[in-house]
């Protein structure tokens, strides 16, 4: 466990794991009966992990994602058995400063290897594909659309997904070649009801999600929901009432952090560089308020 002064975790040590392995955000730990799934506070933006941290982000982000699982259940299983660290393995029974309120005891699963991102509003590399060629992930959309504008129905852009580095897009003709096209159309019609039923959801609670990425696995050959479930580091957030095409929108998701970002001088490769204090804490206050306005 690594932890500043101000209690970011930026890397977890587990005792008695039968294997780790980090991702941009979560720490990976598997055990005979399980996987430990541990939510740092670590920060990517643009598939590069920052030099530090946000405080309690993982916090933030693990509570957001158990009421997503708890609420979206009806739709489709997912990979979570407990957040509580006393149904965890013996051996962390006892780490409740480290692990209390940012870890999951999950299913083990087979990763299917396609993030399948849902856009509902042309935003970020979308509008940025669509100004160039008209087109989103292969997906040709009407002429004459806007920064922000909702779609006429949401679009299913899958990318493949890396360990490490840079993700790519995939068109649905190579995710049906890489999963079989039964596998291949129930991902996508699930992950557009998920965003659906979320949106839904949201939309009472003031925000508008432009887009999201959900991840999938297979248990005994049945599709589940895994990793993480439309957390501002995985999805677009807006607020409903200052909404309008045709420009950027109030965000409460990490697009403040890729707005710093894009005013250095960085080429978006390893390593990152290091947030302003100020950075680190409007970023905080951010995610904070999404969680609190979406669930109360």
């Amino acid at each position: 466990m690594s932890a500043t002064p101000e209690h970011t975790v930026l890397k977890t040590d587990l005792p008695g794991a039968l294997l780790g392995r980090s991702g941009k955000v979560r720490d990976i730990w598997e055990y005979e009966e399980g996987l430990l799934i541990v939510a740092t506070d670590r920060i990517s933006a643009f598939d590069v992990i920052m030099a530090n941290g946000i405080p309690g982000k993982g916090k933030i982000l693990t509570a957001m994602s158990l009421f997503w699982f708890e609420r979206l259940k009806g739709i489709i299983d997912n990979h979570l058995l407990s957040a509580e660290v006393g149904d965890f393995p013996a051996p962390v029974r006892e780490m409740e400063d480290v692990l209390g309120g940012r870890s999951m005891w999950c299913k083990k699963a087979e990763v299917i290897k396609v993030e399948a991102i849902v856009r509902g509003y042309l935003a970020g590399s979308g509008w940025k594909s669509y100004q160039q060629t008209g087109e989103v992930c292969g997906h040709r959309l009407p002429a004459g659309l806007v920064q922000s504008e909702r779609l006429p129905n949401p679009i299913f852009t899958p990318t493949a997904k890396a360990e490490s580095g840079h993700d790519w897009d995939m068109t649905r003709e190579e995710v049906a070649a890489e999963l079989g096209q039964a596998r291949a159309d129930e991902l996508e019609s699930k992950a557009i009801e998920l965003y659906l039923a979320a949106s839904e959801y949201a939309a009472q609670r003031g925000f508008i999600i432009a887009d999201t990425k959900f991840e999938f696995g297979l248990v005994d050959g049945e599709m589940i929901l895994i990793d993480e479930a439309l957390t501002p580091d995985s999805s677009r957030y807006w607020d409903m009432d200052s909404y309008e095409p045709g420009r950027p929108q109030e965000a409460f998701d990490k697009q403040f952090v890729r707005d710093y970002l894009e005013t250095l001088d960085w080429n978006k490769e390893p390593p990152g560089p290091e947030l302003p204090g100020e950075v680190v804490a409007r970023t905080r206050e951010i995610y904070q308020k999404a969680l609190d306005r979406l669930t109360g």
